[in-house]
């Protein structure tokens, strides 16, 4: 059965150009990974959990950020594994360098014994839109192309 997962996508616009926050994966599989390792903040949904509500909760859980605003549902993706992302995007600013996410606990080095604790994001970043789709997935990539419509249809950006 296929995982589902929510997440938020925050933005803002500068100059006429749309930012997306993103995030870069924490834990030694990601520490050297940077094109494929950035994501909007998502995890997976508790079981009876609402989707929205846990896009929420993740946001929060992901960067320490309480998300507000006004929320625009941007679908679902599927990535290439199966598992299904319900997203939404809200416009807010924030330092990215004081994102704070949860941690996880992982044996590393494997085999080895030792558990070590690693923060499940180390990094958050604005990316203009070509920016992220040069270190997103494809799949992923396509809530913020569905954002840059949104808000180009709405006026709120202009693309040429």
């Amino acid at each position: 059965m296929a995982k589902n997962s929510a997440g938020l996508l925050m933005y803002r616009v500068r100059n006429n150009q749309l930012e997306v926050l993103l995030v870069h994966l924490g834990g030694p599989f990601w520490a050297r990974k940077d094109k494929g390792a950035w994501f909007i903040p998502k995890g997976e949904i508790e079981p009876g959990e609402d989707e929205f509500a846990a896009a929420k909760r993740e946001f929060k859980e992901e960067t320490g950020i309480e998300p507000s605003g006004e929320f625009t549902a941007l679908g679902t993706i599927k990535h290439k594994g199966g598992k299904i992302v319900h997203a939404w995007a809200f416009e807010g600013d924030c330092d990215p360098s004081s994102v704070r996410s949860n941690t996880f606990t992982l044996e590393w080095p494997p085999r080895s014994g030792k558990r070590q604790e690693f923060p499940e994001v180390d990094k958050a970043q604005f990316l203009s839109v070509e920016q992220a789709q040069a270190k997103m997935s494809p799949g992923e990539f396509e809530l913020v192309d569905r954002l840059q419509n949104i808000l180009t249809q709405r006026g709120i950006i202009r693309t040429s």
